[in-house]
């Protein structure tokens, strides 16, 4: 192995991208007193194994024993009877002298109880290697279990100009392949996909995951105030995917052929006769949702944002201009430059001709 074992760990946990949900993206490597990776695992799909088990079952199959070893993993070893049984016990059992974990489970189930039971028994465990790695690439989980609420990351598709669609709306492509692709591969690791009924209405999309590697179609959510959304639309074409359509109003008949379909409807009224969409972040963190990927016009972009609902930005540039048309979000207009709306830069790359830029919200990630 020529990565290091917290690295190669980070690295298993970034494969389970795209199919853990609602559990954590986690690697283990389990390494013998001399260096020799025994066996290494990462989480598998939510009621199957987790990293630690995966690794143990790794190190069994290469007819290595562990007695002694030290276990490499990404997250706090879990303490609690879910859909598996405790991995902190099944080290232990294994004979695993030492854990070296990135940081503790921010899950109230087990928040430090794994590292506890883990020392107990005589294990010795180290906190902190890889922690803000590791934090990151499960920043939704964190937000989840700390906050109560998904974390919302915005996707949006302009010109250089920052629009989305001409005047007259028309909108495909202004990125290129490279970056539609691209696209998906974050959908692909989303917890569910965001749009509003406008966008279905108007564009008539599929919005699954068709470009990159999944374990799963996320589900979609809808909001949809006044449940207008057609029951022959497009997104109900795509196999073994929930659609859960949020409604404001009461619409009987609407809702019956909408759950003839499949869809799940909820009514979460708000101010004005919209859907209270602080209510359905909520909502979406009591389905497991971890991180919510939106992809909606510039009205209900404007209005996540203006309640303060938004932590990141996912933005692909399109190095063309439009011209006057529809832009990112619906915010303005505004009378002085100090009540913009101030972002942080955290990564621009160029992806095919286009460019991706990331951007959040300060603070949004402090908790």
């Amino acid at each position: 192995m020529n990565l290091d074992p917290l690295t190669r760990a980070l690295e298993l946990a970034r494969q389970a991208t795209g199919f853990t949900e609602p559990n954590p993206r986690v690697g283990c490597v389990i390494v013998s007193p001399d260096g020799r990776v025994l066996g290494e695992g990462r989480t598998q799909p939510a009621g199957q194994p987790h990293a630690e088990i995966m690794a143990l079952a790794d190190a069994a199959a290469r007819g290595h024993a562990v007695q002694g070893a030290t276990a490499w993993v990404t997250l706090e070893p879990c303490s609690h009877h879910g859909r598996t049984g405790p991995c902190c016990d099944a080290l232990v059992a294994a004979g695993i002298a030492r854990v070296v974990a990135s940081l503790q489970d921010p899950n109230p189930l087990v928040a430090g109880q794994g590292f506890a039971r883990l020392r107990a028994a005589g294990v010795q465990v180290e906190v902190g290697p890889g922690a803000e790695a590791s934090r990151e690439l499960n920043i939704g989980f964190f937000s989840r279990m700390v906050r109560g609420t998904p974390w919302v990351r915005m996707k949006i598709a302009a010109s250089l100009d920052g629009q989305t669609a001409l005047a007259n709306g028309a909108s495909q492509w202004i990125t290129g392949e490279a970056a539609r692709a691209d696209g998906h591969a974050w959908r692909a690791r989303a917890g569910a996909i965001l749009t509003g009924v406008g966008t279905v209405l108007e564009d008539d999309p599929r919005l699954d995951v068709r470009q990159a590697p999944a374990g799963r179609q996320p589900p979609l959510v809808v909001v949809d105030s006044r449940l207008q959304t057609p029951p022959e639309a497009t997104l109900f074409s795509v196999a073994d995917r929930p659609v859960w359509i949020y409604a404001a109003e009461d619409q009987p008949e609407a809702q019956r052929r909408l759950e003839a379909r499949g869809a799940t409807v909820s009514h979460l009224p708000g101010p004005g006769g919209k859907v209270d969409l602080a209510a359905l972040l909520k909502d979406l963190a009591g389905r497991g949702v971890n991180e919510l990927h939106v992809e909606s016009g510039f009205k209900l972009n404007g209005s996540l944002l203006r309640e303060g609902l938004v932590d990141e930005f996912l933005v692909y540039l399109a190095p063309r201009l439009l011209g006057p048309g529809q832009g990112m979000v619906n915010i303005g207009p505004l009378a002085a430059l100090d009540q913009a709306v101030a972002l942080e830069f955290t990564e621009v790359e160029r992806v095919g001709p286009d460019l991706r830029v990331l951007a959040r919200l300060p603070g949004r990630d402090r908790f």
